[in-house]
C-alpha cells in the first residue's frame, strides 16, 4: 500500500504559517526545504518528511490536530491587509490577539479605503476553501455612490460586464436610501477579485465614495465589534463556515487561562478607532 501524500503548500498552511497562496510564494522563492533539499511548487510530502521554512523546522500536523478558531474584525479605512508595511502604516494584523505557535490567516482582503468585516482563522484549509472561487461564497457590501444611478446601469451590472480581468457581475443590488451623492446600495458578489465592487460601478461611469463589507457567507458584521475591534466567533458560527466550505465540523478549543489573560490585555491595548479619534480631538481643543 502506498504512503499517503499531500501538497506541500497545503501542509504548511495547515501548520498555521500563512494562507496556501502565501505558502506557494514561499516555496517559489526557495524558502522551504524538505529533507534538507530546496522544495519546488508541486512537491508532495509524507507525514515522516522533515520540513523547514526559512531554515526553521516546521511541526507537521494532521487535519484533525489544527485548532479551528475564527475571529471577526471590523476593519477601519486606512489599514492595510498585509502583515508588514515597508512604510510603517498600520495593518489589520496590528490589532489582532496574539497566538503562540500559530498565525492568523486572513479569509480574503479589503483594500486600504474599504472598511468592514474581515475574518481571520487559525485553520489554513478553511481559509483556502472559503476564498476559492469554486466555493462561491457571497460577500455583501454597503456602497455609497456618487452620481445618478439609473435602472439600466443596475441591470447591466447584474447581467454582467467585461472588466480587464474578465466578466464580473453582482448577484443582487438593493437600494438603501439617500439622495444624490449620498445614495446607498447593498450589493452581493461571489468572488474576491481586486477592487471588483468599485470597478463594476466605474464601468457604469459612477464613483464609489464609501465602501464597507457587511457580510461574508452567513456571517454578518454586527455591534459586537466596533471599528478597530475583533470578536471570536461562536461554535455555531464556525460550524456554519465549515459547512459552507465543505469541511467537517470541529470543536472550537477553549481558551487556556493564559490565552484568556493575553487576549484580554490585547483587546484593552487596541482601543477602538472612535475612542482614539475622540481623545485626539479632545487634546486639540
Amino acid at each position: 500500500m502506498s504512503t499517503p501524500t499531500e501538497k506541500l503548500q497545503k501542509v504548511l498552511a495547515r501548520a498555521g504559517l500563512g494562507s496556501r497562496r502565501e505558502m506557494e510564494t514561499a516555496i517559489a522563492n526557495g524558502r522551504v526545504k524538505v529533507n534538507g533539499q530546496v522544495a519546488t511548487l508541486g512537491d508532495r510530502i509524507e507525514a515522516r518528511d522533515k520540513v523547514a521554512l526559512d531554515d526553521r523546522p516546521v511541526t507537521l500536523r494532521g487535519a484533525d490536530d489544527v485548532p479551528r478558531r475564527v475571529i471577526m474584525y471590523n476593519k477601519p479605512e486606512g489599514e492595510l491587509c498585509t502583515r508588514k508595511d515597508p512604510e510603517g502604516r498600520r495593518t489589520v494584523f496590528d490589532r489582532l490577539p496574539r497566538l503562540k505557535g500559530e498565525r492568523w490567516v486572513a479569509i480574503g482582503r479589503l483594500d486600504i479605503n474599504t472598511s468592514g468585516l474581515l475574518l481571520f482563522t487559525t485553520d489554513g484549509e478553511l481559509a483556502n476553501k472559503l476564498m476559492h472561487p469554486s466555493t462561491q461564497v457571497e460577500r455583501e457590501y454597503a456602497v455609497r455612490v456618487m452620481g445618478t444611478v439609473g435602472k439600466a446601469q443596475i441591470v447591466a451590472m447584474v447581467e454582467g460586464v467585461m472588466l480587464d480581468d474578465g466578466p464580473a457581475r453582482f448577484t443582487d443590488v438593493q437600494e438603501f436610501g439617500g439622495e444624490g451623492i449620498n445614495t446607498w446600495f447593498h450589493v452581493v458578489i461571489t468572488e474576491g477579485r481586486n477592487r471588483e465592487v468599485r470597478r463594476l460601478w466605474e464601468s457604469q461611469g459612477l464613483t464609489v465614495s464609501r465602501l464597507k463589507r457587511v457580510r461574508y457567507g452567513n456571517i454578518f458584521l454586527d455591534k459586537r465589534a466596533k471599528a478597530g475591534e475583533w470578536v471570536e466567533l461562536s461554535q455555531a458560527e464556525v460550524d456554519d463556515l465549515a459547512e459552507t466550505a465543505g469541511l467537517p465540523k470541529r470543536k472550537v478549543p477553549d481558551l487556556t487561562p493564559d490565552e484568556k489573560n493575553r487576549w484580554s490585555r490585547d483587546k484593552h491595548k487596541r482601543k477602538p478607532v472612535q475612542v482614539m479619534r475622540k481623545s485626539r480631538d479632545t487634546r486639540s481643543r
